[in-house]
């Protein structure tokens, strides 16, 4: 039996190009995406499945997968309240890995971000802090967390800040050389074929990966 990719985030930024590479590339048979609102993607291997994010447990024998693919995240101008993000950025890929785990799942993936960690003031960075914290302490065979930087590409919603950021990061990306190269604005879909690639080459129990790392593998 071939291999089972699960991929939750499949409608944001990195999440849509990394589907594809799921779907047209030779190493799964079958692509399990959970999603709140339909995709309008058909592929003989996709298995779409929309779901309601706070009854997880619910959907618990549709998570058998090899490798699951979290793409999940938010803002705060998008979720409204920090309550809010914390939910989509840290409860539901701890929900995921661990009912993941309990199917079997071997490897899990999760795009995080530049400058995550448990202790710091600043709240984005905090959070992904600790869903990386939360993660290494599930008995995953591979785990693979990813910190980019501000993320390049067209989103399906429009976010001003985001874009000129884009613009502004790329305009002075000649200035950022030595330690802090890491801080470069990177292509969403550099993320996504660097993840796609991490999949098909675990071999550590965990690995953490810059941005800067992220951008060499994903050329």
């Amino acid at each position: 039996m071939g291999k089972i990719a699960l991929i939750v985030g499949g409608s944001g930024l990195v999440g849509r190009k990394l589907l594809h590479l799921l779907l047209e590339g030779q190493r799964y048979d079958s692509v399990v995406a959970f999603v709140r609102a339909p995709l309008h993607v058909e592929h003989p291997k996709l298995t779409e499945l929309i779901i309601d994010f706070d009854q997880l447990e619910q959907y618990e024998q549709h998570f058998c997968a090899d490798d699951v693919f979290c793409c999940l995240g938010t803002t705060i101008k998008k979720a409204k309240t920090q309550e809010a993000m914390y939910k989509i950025d840290v409860e539901y890929p701890l929900t995921i890995a661990q009912l993941a785990l309990g199917q079997g799942a071997q490897h899990f993936l999760f795009i995080s971000a530049i400058g995550a960690n448990a202790d710091s003031r600043i709240f984005y960075s905090r959070i992904k802090g600790i869903a990386e914290r939360e993660l290494r302490e599930m008995p995953y065979d591979s785990l693979s967390i990813l910190r980019p930087s501000l993320l390049l590409g067209e989103r399906e919603e429009y976010r001003l800040a985001e874009r000129w950021g884009g613009v502004i990061f790329q305009a002075l990306s000649f200035l950022l050389i030595g330690p802090l190269r890491k801080y470069r604005a990177i292509e969403a879909e550099t993320v996504a074929r660097a993840m796609y690639r991490m999949a098909m080459n675990s071999s550590k129990k965990t690995a953490i990966y810059s941005s800067e790392q992220i951008e060499q593998l994903g050329r």
